[in-house]
């Protein structure tokens, strides 16, 4: 078997009624996070920063969690025959004909179909729907279609939020991203549930129409015109009881400062890797500007 089964145990001690204490043995989740290839440039599309941020916040948690980041060019010569299989994986790069898993289907298909979680952010929700669309829709339950959805930038007013694991502590927020939206979701979104959701400014699309490929198109045109509402990040609960998230911000590093956004991302990686999360989410302290700076793949201008 490549990525065999690996029980990690921890001990955790109880204290009983009697005043005895017993010795409890505790699984570790093992969260991988995958590091895309540089990109855009200093302070965007940060894969590597980004990545290790995130890390460094779940192992910090008080969780019984073990995050590693691994970076594209290196992750699958470091994935030996003995790796064991994550709980869960996350992909942080970019997306479309680069996106990491298009060359590497049957390792991530190999880790599904055990049960691991699968998170993609920001860019890397898109995908060539001929190369990797039927995948994602089975890993994640939704993806970034050409043609069909958009990528503006624009500032999204988050205030109500659907009952569930992921959303626990998070407080009303509003923030300027590159949110995508108009997702090719599974049929009748089964298994799906839209985590944040809002309605885009109609010159989202119209300031940005004669690109119709990711700038707007008649249908979802139509969508925000008639004032609906569009996912921008959700949740998927697959038939086989694996869990996958789909996130579309994250465009800008300086966003994961930002504390309702960074908890209820930290919130679906936890969730996916079939974690409890808190009842008042995932705790991590603001990153400082100095911290922020950590780790970019290009220097300050």
């Amino acid at each position: 078997m490549r990525y065999p089964d690996i029980l990690r145990i921890s001990f955790a001690l109880l204290l009983l009624p009697n005043g005895a204490l017993l010795t409890a043995a505790v699984e570790t989740k093992e969260i991988l996070l995958l590091a895309g290839k540089k990109s855009h440039g200093y302070g965007a599309h940060e894969h590597k920063a980004g990545s290790m941020l995130l890390a460094r916040c779940l192992n910090e948690s008080g969780l019984n969690i073990n995050a590693k980041v691994v970076v594209d060019r290196v992750i699958w010569t470091e994935m030996g025959e003995n790796e064991a299989r994550p709980d869960s994986v996350v992909m942080y790069c970019d997306g479309f004909k680069r996106h990491m898993a298009k060359n590497h289907q049957n390792e991530i298909q190999a880790w599904v179909d055990h049960g691991v979680g699968v998170a993609c952010l920001h860019f890397g929700v898109e995908v060539e729907p001929e190369d990797l669309g039927a995948q994602f829709l089975a890993w994640i339950g939704g993806y970034f279609e050409i043609g069909w959805s958009v990528n503006p930038h624009w500032t999204a007013d988050f205030n109500d939020f659907p009952e569930h694991p992921i959303t626990q502590g998070v407080q009303p927020f509003s923030i300027l991203d590159e949110w995508y939206y108009h997702m090719r979701f599974q049929p009748k979104m089964k298994g799906v549930t839209p985590i944040l959701s809002a309605l885009p400014p109609v010159h989202s699309l119209t300031d940005r129409s004669k690109d119709t490929n990711r700038g707007s198109n008649p249908t979802v045109l139509a969508a925000v015109q008639a004032g609906e509402k569009q996912h921008v990040a959700w949740a998927y609960e697959r038939p086989d009881g694996g869990r996958g998230f789909g996130f579309t911000g994250g465009h800008f590093h300086k966003n994961w400062q930002q504390d309702d956004f960074r908890k209820l991302v930290l919130n679906a990686i936890v969730w996916t890797a079939k974690c409890e999360v808190p009842e008042g989410g995932i705790f991590s302290r603001t990153p400082t500007d100095i911290e922020m700076e950590a780790n970019q793949d290009y220097p300050k201008p």
